[in-house]
């Protein structure tokens, strides 16, 4: 079922008698939903469109239970007659995701003040808001329990071990993942588990922390959403501060519940090991299937998180094929020494060019040309008015090529390529590569390409690149 923007339109002017002034989408995620900001003179909402109705219904439920109990989730305004389009409360756009400090810099603060206000908020949501709730709704299923844990750990196995390349014996690795479940199970699970508890789905406004996209919620235990906030991969929490962060979250879990802190301790790091496995699924799904880079880039953050656990000894269990497999990949996803490539006499030069106009680019390092890559089966955003004049350089086309087309997995599934050819080359001391991407025009396919192989590389290897637009001086001027 497509999105129709005009129903949510409908649906706003309907529930607030006012037309819609500003309409302004967020970008798509990883699922099927589309949100849209939503204006008019007096009012404000976000227009929420989710096919998935038993996946909506969940939702609609759980977040009338939570609200009339005074937690932080926004109000539920109106609901469509389908109910695939409904309001929210607009509880602000700034996610707690969006504070956190770049590499290398310190928690602030007033950060770790915000982190303190989610996970006491998070408590009165797992066991206040827990108490008498329709679990029946709940979607896949009403209990994250065996069966739940079971499809994370073969989510894992074929969306990320097998495309990696892990090597492993089937009846082994099913042998840890059972022990991993049968310890899990015996952990009190009478509470409302939140299932993607991150900070991405924790919005801040007026310094209080709102949860959205709970819709996969339900009945669990309360290590996996703590788990899930601290070991978030790209987070990358100090250990002390993820420890000192528990300690707080196990005080204000106290207060609403009797606790054995050491017992929990004991489940919660097997659940941290059983969330890396989860998401590690995700990254293997959206980043080596799909071709989404970002999703890729988190990859050694979860594998370091696994690492840590194991070597630390807080993951008690005799797990040995696990630990194998992932200080294996932890290896083999390791960051590249940037500074050591640098040095080395190796430079890629990355061109976008056009079929129609120039051709094949020639190479004058006399290596042979390199790889060539056709982009003209991709979906051309230069066949719309509204993009002639633009080039993949321009947001416009950017958003138009990730949300509607295949080039990202086209882009990773050359990159799969190169970056191979760049590691032999770095290895055996070579000193020139070239990498063309062609299209029609040489100007937005190809360009967009060209972009995200260039960054790739500097990011990932730290060489010298050279990236040229070779039709540049024919793309069309912008009026204006």
């Amino acid at each position: 079922m497509n999105f129709e923007l005009e129903k949510l339109h409908n649906l706003y002017e309907s529930h607030f008698g006012e037309k819609v002034t500003i309409s302004a989408p967020v970008p798509p995620s990883g699922s099927a939903r589309r949100y849209v900001y939503l204006t008019s003179e007096n009012h404000t909402a976000v227009g929420s469109f989710a096919p998935d109705l038993q996946e909506n219904e969940a939702f609609f439920t759980f977040t009338r239970h939570f609200k009339n109990r005074g937690l932080n989730v926004p109000e539920l305004y109106a609901v469509a007659e389908d109910k695939r389009y409904y309001l929210q409360e607009n509880v602000g756009r700034q996610a707690l995701y969006d504070l956190l400090p770049a590499a290398g810099e310190k928690f602030h603060e007033r950060l770790i003040d915000l982190y303190k206000k989610s996970l006491a908020a998070l408590a009165k949501m797992q066991i206040t808001g827990g108490k008498n709730l329709d679990y029946s709704v709940a979607y896949p299923r009403a209990a994250f329990d065996r069966q739940s844990m079971l499809w994370d750990c073969n989510y894992c196995k074929y969306y990320f071990l097998k495309p990696a390349g892990a090597a492993f014996n089937e009846q082994d690795l099913e042998d840890d993942f059972q022990r991993l479940i049968n310890f899990l199970t015996t952990a009190d699970s009478d509470f409302f588990l939140f299932r993607d508890f991150q900070s991405r789905n924790i919005l801040i406004q007026n310094n209080e922390p709102y949860f959205i996209d709970y819709q996969g919620g339900r009945k669990g235990a309360l290590q996996y959403d703590v788990a899930s906030l601290l070991y978030q991969a790209k987070a990358n929490l100090s250990e002390t501060l993820r420890e000192n962060l528990l300690d707080f979250y196990l005080s204000e879990a106290e207060k609403l519940t009797a606790i054995d802190a050491t017992a929990f301790k004991k489940h919660y790091y097997a659940f941290v090991l059983l969330r890396q496995i989860q998401v590690l699924g995700a990254y293997g799904l959206r980043g080596l299937t799909e071709g989404k880079s970002h999703f890729i880039k988190s990859i050694p953050f979860a594998l370091r998180n696994i690492q840590h656990l194991f070597m630390s000894g807080k993951i008690e269990l005799d797990l040995p094929v696990l630990k194998a497999i992932f200080s294996n990949l932890n290896q083999n996803f390791m960051p590249q020494n940037k500074e050591e490539n640098a040095a080395k006499n190796l430079t890629v030069t990355v061109q976008s060019f056009s079929y129609k106009k120039s051709g094949i680019p020639q190479d004058p390092s006399g290596n042979g040309g390199g790889f060539v890559f056709d982009c003209r089966f991709i979906h051309n955003p230069g066949r719309y008015a509204p993009y002639k004049k633009l080039s993949g350089l321009d947001r416009p086309v950017i958003d138009f090529l990730r949300s509607k087309s295949t080039i990202d997995t086209f882009v990773q599934n050359a990159l799969r390529i190169t970056d191979e050819a760049v590691e032999n080359y770095l290895a055996r001391d070579f000193a020139s590569l070239m990498i063309s991407y062609g299209c029609t025009g040489g100007q937005h396919r190809s360009v967009y390409s060209a972009e995200a192989t260039a960054q790739h590389l500097r990011e990932k290897y730290g060489v010298k690149v050279i990236l040229r637009h070779l039709e540049k001086e024919d793309w069309l001027p912008v009026d204006g």
